[in-house]
């Protein structure tokens, strides 16, 4: 009676173990899908951007509605950081990361077209 009652545990002991590696491998199935489609869309969106030539004249404007209380109007940095030189310091796929992101706080992050974007990193070269 022993050794039925040990295989009936040894059966319920890899039915347990079957079904953890299960919820498992469907938790990491689930966030593995949806970082693949946010990564996609955040893919789409950069090449999107910079396929556009922008306008500084536009990005100026962009910058002065939405960036100077933390960069100043010169861009010479406050809270922020200085920005002139920024496009030799970080690259434009990083600087796109870093607007939409707000990957450094104090710094939010910002919903922003691929045109916008656009014209925001041409101000951003002009300030070399």
């Amino acid at each position: 009676m022993s050794t039925s009652s040990s295989t009936a545990a040894e059966r319920n002991s890899k039915r347990e173990f079957l079904k953890i590696v299960l919820i498992v491998f469907g938790v990491s199935l689930i966030c593995f899908s949806i970082f693949f489609v946010n990564h996609q869309e955040n893919n789409k969106y950069i090449f999107e951007t910079l396929e556009l030539n922008g306008s500084a004249e536009e990005g100026d404007a962009l910058f002065k509605i939405n960036c100077v209380g933390c960069h100043g109007i010169t861009a010479r940095g406050l809270v922020g950081p200085d920005l002139h030189s920024i496009t030799k310091r970080l690259n434009d796929k990083q600087i796109i990361k870093q607007v939409t992101g707000g990957l450094t706080p104090p710094m939010p992050s910002f919903e922003i077209d691929p045109v916008n974007m656009s014209n925001l990193l041409k101000y951003l070269h002009s300030l070399e």
